[in-house]
């Protein structure tokens, strides 16, 4: 009997304590805020350099927050192609402020492109984002970018970008 009235009086307790519980983000989740907290949205051209972050530091050998990276992008000054530096930012850890992301101005949008270099290795990658990705999700509506990051994040690497051959 006194079993019963103590878990009478600590199921409250208990179920108070679940209640607080906060459950762990997926890894599409943790991505797409990762994306939105350097760029405040995670629309399909950021989420595309983040992608494009993650894909080199895997085959740099680095790790996120690496002062061996180097990172500059390529784009017109135009907001959707200017995104996807935000995005490697996200991914990779890079800024200007580490002096490590660069920005340089290219006069047509086909010449974006992003490098990654490991300055120990001297080892470096560019990519672009594939003709599919651009045509696919340029000029989208604002009421329809986060529904599209959200498309990007799981779209295999080839739908959204290409390494450009050195």
């Amino acid at each position: 009997m006194l079993a019963v009235r103590l878990s009478l009086l600590l199921c409250p307790l208990l179920l108070a304590n679940c209640a607080s519980v906060q459950t762990v983000p997926s890894a599409e989740e943790a991505a797409l805020a990762r994306v939105a907290a350097v760029h405040g949205g995670a629309g399909p051209w950021a989420v595309a350099g983040y992608r494009m972050g993650q894909y080199a530091l895997s085959r740099l050998g680095l790790r996120r927050g690496s002062f061996d990276l180097e990172v500059e992008h390529h784009s017109p000054a135009q907001v959707q192609y200017s995104c996807m530096a935000d995005g490697a930012a996200a991914a990779t850890g890079a800024s200007l402020g580490k002096l490590n992301l660069s920005l340089q101005s290219v006069a047509e949008p086909a010449a974006t492109a992003t490098t990654f270099r490991n300055r120990s290795s001297g080892q470096s990658l560019t990519l672009r984002p594939s003709v599919r990705f651009a045509e696919r999700y340029r000029d989208l509506p604002f009421d329809k970018l986060a529904e599209a990051g959200r498309e990007v994040l799981s779209l295999p690497d080839s739908e959204v970008f290409e390494q450009v051959q050195q």
